[in-house]
């Protein structure tokens, strides 16, 4: 027959898609454990953060009735203050994690209290210098400017596998001979490492 193609007698099974989506299968199991990593990065990097509480909390020095462990007991309304009257400058606050902890946020309420009413009796910082200690020993200083206003004041503070926070006062607002330098609460956000 004239125009007719000869029937082929044998057709090649094909077998290019069936061994392409075998070696893709292959790869994706053996990259499972690296995308899990990787969705877990963009979770710590993307997600909300958790609240961080230390495990301890000193100061520098204390007045009476105002210890350290009052800035981070969850109440605003108690304070840390200084030994010293005046502007506080050098005194510091410095909290232990009790286990590295991936600083993202922290949280200061300055002043003796959130409220309005109470948060001008005493001193409150305009600067403070923040160090994060890493578990191998490496620091990162950050110096954070507080607003003279009662509330919270959130700053983006960062740091990895974070095992110590000192706050250090640098400046202050409302000081004098008779009054001290308050921090109401300190709160840290980040999560466990």
């Amino acid at each position: 027959m004239a125009g007719a193609r000869p029937r082929r007698g044998w057709r090649r099974p094909r077998i290019g898609l069936p061994i392409v989506l075998i070696l893709l299968a292959v790869g994706v199991w053996f990259a499972l454990p690296h995308l899990s990593g990787l969705f877990g990065f963009a979770k710590q990097e993307t997600g909300t953060p958790e609240s961080v509480p230390p495990a301890v909390c000193r100061g520098s020095s204390e007045a009476d009735g105002h210890p350290a462990a009052a800035a981070v007991d969850g109440f605003n309304n108690r304070y840390w203050a200084p030994e010293k009257t005046g502007e506080g400058v050098g005194e510091h606050l410095e909290c232990d994690f009790a286990q590295p902890v991936r600083m993202m946020k922290i949280v200061v309420f300055s002043g003796t209290s959130a409220r309005q009413n109470e948060f001008l009796t005493q001193g409150r910082p305009a600067r403070l210098t923040v160090e994060l200690t890493s578990k191998d020993g490496e620091k990162v200083d950050r110096t954070i400017r507080l607003r003279d206003q009662a509330g919270q004041q959130t700053f983006d503070v960062r740091g990895s596998d974070t095992v110590k926070a000192r706050l250090t006062v640098e400046s202050a607002y409302g000081s004098g001979k008779d009054r001290r330098t308050a921090v109401a609460e300190i709160e840290f956000f980040g999560r466990r490492e």
